[in-house]
């Protein structure tokens, strides 16, 4: 059947981000034009380069905002995804060629730029790895914005209906994905994309329903086609009759029923049925953020990331200036404990002392405690701020990226020096002020038996901890199947760090994506995790999925997923008692 008749149709799409939307369809063409071009004379040439260099700064700064939006959001991993983009433009060669090229052709800076950028565009089209190729987007999406911002007056944008309607494109780059006004638009569905690609983690990021892999939807489907969006099966169907309609609505006025039945138990214990308390905490970026964690029933916060806090400006707050926004994290949340992480970023994003060229690999490079230690005047500034604050409410520090015992030790050392210059200051401070460590790194999990003893707690944080056991770069399609987080090597890893806390009489909680997966909350309960730190607005989900379930339930089939050799049949298992006992939260 015709999709341009009125009858109902729906195409088949991969399913990315869970929900229903429902609306009339807009459709966004492929691609961006030419700019106008014009010749220039040879006194215009450096007001064109000055220009020029102007629209690379305003989009950094752009790219900038979009990273701080997710990080708030999603955190640190996610925000990653803007790192290649604003390696274009950092990228000499690519410098060296416009500015030749407004200088030798004798035209606009924007259209030199554009013709620039097309040849880099095409050899990337051209180049055998399907992997490189697919990186086009992200140079697309940099091109895009750098045009706009040449002349923003005159740039003619999509113009999106101001009713609720669902989205069709041949593809979304990350940044326009951030920049989707969610009043408005109720889902989207793309021609390109993956399950793990950079969009579909924003989606989910973001809550907003999705769909890749639906083909020649920009060619066939037609604006204003009326349809509806199912993000948890991967169709997009329609003309939908009314009989689909009816289930639809009824679907989604189904799930809002659960949102609200979850809201009603903000209040609740958060035990197992069999009485095994879990605390449940949240991760924040932002200040702004204590209301949500207030609103959602959180158990205080179990992840508080400074990054924004330090690196949002040209210069690095000041100590005094660290402890006010301590003071106001431990006041606003008190009597339940905040735990502040201190910096995890690559030392690139210090503006006190920016790296002249970027690393190779980051990921495995100088980032987190690594910076930390290198650069103790800073890192004791931090220190000093959080024991300053520490007596206002239940404050903990938190050391990230730790691979061994030395850096522990290390970084114990330095909060022990600052303790003892504030003793001598007379400042107050919680000389009880507890400690703890991420478990990231495969090397920590391994000798978790060793950093235990030092330490007040362990927060695993999963995104990390796969990425690194099973070496896998998560938003590359061709290896992101292998991105398990039930892989047995996985598991075990936490399972030994767990054991190794509860020998040496402290706690083991996670803060990664696995804490807000409600799949795998039977199997974090079972292998003994104590605390679970997750977005705000999941908190009620997991809440209801850890009051549903029986501990001994749980940890009698994580001890049979400790035996289990493949990650498929692990995730079955916990799936299978998730569905057992919460199947409303899994539909």
């Amino acid at each position: 059947m015709s999709i341009h008749s009125t009858q109902e149709s729906v195409l088949q799409g991969i399913p990315v981000s869970p929900g229903i939307g429902i609306g009339p369809v807009h459709v966004v063409a492929r691609g961006f034009s030419a700019p106008e071009v014009y010749e220039i004379s040879e006194k215009d040439v450096e007001s064109e380069q000055q220009r020029f260099r102007a629209a690379l700064e305003e989009t950094k700064v752009q790219l900038d905002e979009l990273q701080e939006r997710i990080k708030a959001i999603s955190g640190e991993a996610e925000s990653q995804i803007f790192e290649a983009h604003l390696m274009v433009l950092e990228d000499r060669a690519m410098l060296d060629r416009v500015a030749d090229a407004i200088a030798s052709r004798k035209q606009n800076a924007e259209f030199a730029f554009y013709a620039v950028m097309q040849h880099f565009l095409e050899a990337m089209r051209r180049v055998p790895d399907p992997y490189l190729r697919e990186r086009t987007s992200d140079l697309e999406d940099v091109c895009q914005r750098v045009l706009r911002n040449f002349r923003p007056e005159d740039v003619v944008r999509h113009v999106a209906p101001d009713e609720q309607h669902v989205l069709v494109a041949y593809d979304l780059t990350p940044s326009d994905t951030v920049a989707i006004n969610r009043r408005h638009v109720v889902g989207f569905a793309t021609e390109l994309g993956s399950v793990n690609s950079h969009t579909a983690i924003l989606a989910r990021s973001l809550g907003l329903p999705a769909i890749v892999g639906i083909e020649d939807a920009v060619l066939d489907i037609r604006t204003l086609t009326p349809s509806i969006l199912d993000g948890y099966s991967g169709k997009l169907i329609l003309h939908p009759s009314e009989e689909t309609l009816a289930r639809y609505r009824e679907l989604r006025d189904r799930k809002e029923k659960v949102r609200q039945d979850l809201e009603a138990q903000r209040d609740a214990l958060t035990a197992t049925t069999d009485g095994r308390k879990i605390t449940l905490s949240a991760n924040i970026e932002f200040l702004d953020e204590l209301a949500l964690v207030t609103n959602s029933g959180a158990k205080g916060v179990g992840l508080y990331r400074t990054e924004f806090l330090l690196l949002d400006g040209e210069e690095m707050p000041g100590e005094l200036e660290q402890t006010e926004a301590y003071t106001k994290l431990a006041k606003a949340l008190s009597p339940h404990p905040v735990i502040i992480r201190t910096l995890d970023a690559g030392g690139d994003k210090l503006p006190v002392e920016p790296l002249t060229e970027p690393e190779p690999n980051p990921f495995l490079g100088w980032r987190g405690i690594r910076v930390s230690l290198d650069r103790p005047g800073m890192f004791k500034e931090q220190l000093r701020g959080i024991l300053r604050a520490s007596v206002h409410g239940k404050l903990a520090v938190m050391f990230p990226l730790v691979s061994g015992l030395s850096e522990v030790r290390r970084a114990k050392d330095y909060l022990k020096e600052c303790m003892e210059e504030l003793s001598k200051e007379g400042v107050p401070f919680d000389e009880r002020l507890e400690t703890g460590v991420m478990i990231e790194l495969p090397s920590a999990a391994i000798v978790a038996d060793l950093i235990a003893p030092e330490v007040d707690f362990f927060s695993i944080g999963t995104n990390d901890l796969i990425q690194y056991t099973v070496a896998v770069d998560r938003v590359n399609h061709h290896v992101a199947n292998l991105y398990r987080p039930t892989h047995p090597a996985v598991v075990r890893l936490i399972k030994r760090t767990v054991d190794a806390a509860a020998n040496a009489g402290i706690w083991t909680g996670v803060c990664g994506e696995m804490a807000g997966d409600i799949r795998l909350t039977p199997l974090l309960l079972g292998l003994g995790v104590e605390e679970l730190s997750v977005g705000p607005h999941q908190v009620p989900r997991v809440r209801r999925a850890i009051r549903a379930l029986s501990h001994a339930e749980c940890a009698a089939m994580a001890d049979e997923a400790i035996k289990t050799p493949l990650s498929n049949d692990i995730m079955d298992a916990t799936v299978g008692l998730a569905r057992k006992y919460y199947p409303e939260l899994l539909e």
